[in-house]
């Protein structure tokens, strides 16, 4: 009995000691989420012009990560670090979604 206490009590400690995991991005509310976003990047990801990054239809993960980034100062850009400064890891993940959902740049060969 006491060793069921003793590994019931670890188990509890690392469950409390992991860290949150976001839920899965929501591209509708990154949509809601991304006006301050329009200014530099387009309505849809699609910066129209080549001073900023086209972010439609990049790999949601890559996105995500790069907010994160941009957040811990890993990456370094001013701007980006105080658009992201506000953001919650939901935020984050939900304006992943929703540049990742849209159409990005298609190239012809």
């Amino acid at each position: 009995m006491k060793q069921i206490t003793i590994v019931a009590l670890g188990l509890v400690s690392m469950a409390l000691a992991m860290p949150a995991v976001a839920a899965p991005g929501n591209a509708a509310k990154g949509k809601d989420k991304s006006a301050t976003c329009v200014a530099c990047h387009g309505a849809d990801g699609n910066s129209p012009t080549a001073m900023f990054p086209r972010i439609a239809g990049q790999h949601e993960d890559y996105l995500n990560q790069a907010l994160k980034a941009y957040k811990s100062g890993t990456r370094k850009n001013e701007v980006m670090k105080g658009i992201v400064a506000p953001l919650s890891a939901q935020d984050m993940a939900d304006l992943a979604a929703y540049f990742a959902s849209q159409k990005g740049l298609e190239i012809k060969r």
